[in-house]
């Protein structure tokens, strides 16, 4: 219809959505009651427009459309959206608690380790996993497959006696004598527990990670991790080779990595490695936060290196889960 008609058609809808305000039964014993749906124009075209029925369940879009003409009804774009809530960002704090289910973002480690970041979820042989830093799940090269994982890590009061939720499965190890690609590991989820891959601000990522081409200097990006929660950041330099990255049993180098910087502030510190960085303008993973330094950068709080996430599920033949 024109949108003009169907601006008219929702304020006809708004005005009947204001009389029974107040007058509708509760649509269950738990206590939810009828959500008033959210009308707005959804463009179908130059100057035509369906009008748009947002609703918490389906069930409250009866008393809004019975009587209105089937025409009409041909002219509404009626989506079942669930409730609307505020989007907000974990703190620190939160993601430094024992939290079930596990989520990107939260505190993990090594039993030998002290804590960094449970970036994000992949598949390894057809098996849920973990994705984080070889320093954060394998130890920087000291575990062995089949060593515990913990949640939070041990610098956050995980036990293995209670706080053991996944299996070290794969990392790839560190060489002195050439330049590396990734510090990656992944650890097996153990069996039935709760999982939320797309339990991020602004909610899950994209499917398909960022080609290592495709990352272009000063593009938007964002993460969550352990240590700084939510930050924001750009990209500020890409295919950085050389990269000498301190640890605590040796000096690596890297090639090919991907420099960011905060935009208010360090967009990382200690305790952040292993966290997932997507971009901001379509929410595709990005890279693994691996390292940083404390200086330079435009705000002088540092820069952050990371892999490109392409390349990590390269190397570890792993398939990303998104949600």
């Amino acid at each position: 219809m024109h949108v003009d008609l169907a601006r008219e058609l929702k304020a006809h809808l708004s005005a009947r959505l204001a009389r029974w305000s107040g007058r509708v039964t509760a649509r269950d014993a738990a206590g939810r009651g009828w959500a008033r749906p959210a009308l707005g124009l959804a463009p179908v075209g130059r100057d035509q427009a369906h009008l748009a029925i947002r609703l918490a369940a389906k069930e409250d879009a009866d008393v809004l459309v019975s009587g209105l003409a089937d025409a009409v009804l041909e002219e509404i774009d009626v989506r079942v959206i669930g409730a609307v809530r505020s989007l907000s960002s974990p703190t620190p704090e939160e993601l430094r608690r024992r939290t079930r289910p596990l989520a990107p973002g939260l505190s993990v480690a090594h039993p030998a380790v002290t804590a960094g970041t449970l970036g994000g979820f992949v598949r390894v042989g057809g098996r849920l996993a973990i994705l984080s830093n070889n320093h954060v799940l394998a130890a920087g090269d000291a575990a062995a497959v089949g060593d515990p994982v913990l949640q939070p890590g041990p610098a956050d009061g995980g036990v293995p006696t209670t706080d053991r939720v996944a299996t070290l499965t794969a990392f790839e190890r560190f060489t002195a004598d050439r330049a590396n690609r990734v510090d990656a590991a992944v650890a097996v989820v153990d069996a039935e527990l709760p999982v939320e891959p797309g339990r991020l601000p602004g909610g899950p990522l994209g499917a398909d990670p960022v080609e290592v081409d495709d990352v272009e200097p000063d593009e938007q990006v964002e993460k969550v991790g352990r240590t700084t929660g939510y930050t924001v950041g750009r990209v500020s330099a890409v295919e950085v080779d050389g990269v000498a990255v301190q640890y605590d049993e040796g000096l690596y180098t890297f090639d090919d990595q991907i420099e960011i910087d905060g935009v208010a502030g360090p967009f990382s510190a200690g305790g952040d490695s292993g966290s997932v960085i997507w971009r901001s303008a379509d929410r595709a993973p990005l890279g693994l936060l691996f390292a940083g330094s404390e200086t330079g950068g435009r705000t002088g709080g540092g820069v952050t290196f990371a892999n490109p996430l392409a390349t990590v599920l390269s190397v570890l033949d792993l398939q990303w889960v998104a949600s």
